[in-house]
C-alpha cells in the first residue's frame, strides 16, 4: 500500500505561539515551584497580583499547573485519534502531531482540526 500526501501531512505551530506558550508555561512553572526566584517587585501590578496569588492561593496555582498539563495530555490523545480520522497513517508523523500538541496544546490541535485531507489533493 502506497502512502498518499495526506498520510504524511504535518504543519509546525507558528513561532509566535511557540514562544508565547513556552514563556507562559515556563513562568507558570517557576511561579509554582520556585517563587523565591521571581522579582515580583519589578513586574509592576502584575507582579503584585502574582505575589498575592503565591502567598494566598498557592494550592490553586499548584493544581492549576497540573490541570494545564492534564489538558495538554488530553489534547495530545485527541490529536492521535484525529490523525486516524484524517488519514494520517505514518507513525513518525503521528508522533510529531502528538508531541507538538502535548507541548503547544490548542495552537497545534487547531492546525490538525483545520486539515481537510480531500482538499489537499484538489489543490494540485
Amino acid at each position: 500500500m502506497t502512502e498518499g500526501a495526506g498520510s504524511t501531512y504535518f504543519q509546525r505551530v507558528s513561532l509566535f505561539w511557540i514562544m508565547v506558550i513556552i514563556l507562559s508555561m515556563g513562568f507558570f512553572m517557576v511561579t509554582v515551584f520556585w517563587p523565591s526566584h521571581i522579582p515580583f517587585q519589578n513586574l509592576g501590578p502584575a507582579g503584585s497580583f502574582i505575589k498575592y496569588l503565591v502567598d494566598h492561593h498557592y494550592k490553586w496555582l499548584y493544581w492549576g499547573f497540573w490541570v494545564a498539563w492534564g489538558i495538554h495530555i488530553v489534547e495530545a490523545s485527541y490529536a492521535f485519534k484525529l490523525c486516524s480520522v484524517k488519514g494520517i497513517t505514518s507513525w513518525h508523523v503521528r508522533t510529531q502531531w502528538v508531541l507538538q500538541t502535548l507541548l503547544f496544546g490548542m495552537a497545534s490541535l487547531t492546525l490538525l482540526l483545520g486539515y481537510k485531507p480531500g482538499q489537499m489533493k484538489k489543490r494540485r
